[in-house]
């Protein structure tokens, strides 16, 4: 009898990008909160401008857990790339491609490789007021910046 294994917390490869040799974000020392996401494709970051790059994952947690996305600090304080929203929010219910769009402030475009480690991925608890009752009966539709797009069941 096989036995069911139950996966609470992770990532997961896209199916377009199973054969394109991607790595599983993971953490580089014990005592390291991030796991290190790299990107999935070569990308030029043209100066002064925002270009989403793909990571070809997907993550996966319990409801009341958020994956927060941090740029790497080496990648912001060397090279004047951030996120262009300062800190990414994937929520328990957000089931598509996780994609950084990454800002290069500097003076010249900025080539990411394939591999590169681009941001960090750490996932926390979060707590909601008394009565709140925000997506009773509603399903996120949509992908990437969709929270305002929801049907109801």
């Amino acid at each position: 009898m096989s036995q069911i294994i139950k996966k609470y917390r992770g990532f997961e490869i896209l199916d377009d990008y199973k054969d394109k040799n991607i790595n599983l974000p993971m953490r580089k020392t014990a005592q390291s909160a991030g796991y290190d996401f790299e990107s999935a494709a070569n990308v030029i970051l043209v100066k002064q401008k925002i270009v989403l790059v793909p990571t070809g994952l997907r993550a996966f947690m319990l409801p009341d857990e958020v994956l927060l996305i941090h740029i790497r600090s080496s990648l912001a304080f060397k090279n004047q790339i951030m996120l262009a929203n300062g800190v990414g929010v994937i929520d328990a219910d957000y089931n598509d491609h996780i994609m950084f769009p990454l800002l290069n402030l500097g003076n010249e475009d900025f080539k990411i490789l394939k591999g590169m480690r681009l941001a960090q991925g750490v996932f926390q608890k979060y707590l909601t007021i008394d009565g709140d009752k925000a997506g009773v009966g509603a399903i996120r539709k949509g992908g990437f910046g969709s929270t305002g797009i929801i049907s109801s069941v």
